[in-house]
């Protein structure tokens, strides 16, 4: 197996991992944190405020999640998702980007 096989294996079980192992979060809002998608306010905007401006959150934000009936536990893993999520999608749109730029295993022949 080579690193980059060992790279993406790593990746796939993280993604995995967040998506569908134990936790405290039903596995639905998991993947809706993921994919920053589809989850009722005001978790919406702590999800997309971790996703798109994480330096913006606030105690507010984390105060009106928990009070729409979220324990500390579910927020921490709805939160860990939602940045795996985003870290997932940049990952994704990296090996897109490498690929396109090469062609057949050679760089500098983009299409």
């Amino acid at each position: 197996m080579t690193d980059e096989d060992r790279k993406r294996a790593a990746h796939r079980a993280l993604v995995d991992r967040v998506l569908n192992g134990e936790g405290r979060a039903s596995a639905e809002k998991r993947a809706r944190a993921f994919s920053n998608d589809g989850l009722p306010p005001p978790l919406d905007t702590l999800i997309g405020k971790v996703v798109d401006r994480p330096a913006q959150v606030t105690e507010a934000d984390l105060a009106a999640a928990k009070a729409s009936g979220c324990t500390e536990d579910q927020l921490f893993e709805l939160v860990v998702c939602a940045a795996v999520g985003h870290a997932a999608r940049l990952y994704e749109a990296g090996l897109a980007a490498l690929a396109e730029a090469t062609v057949n295993g050679r760089p500098g022949h983009a299409t």
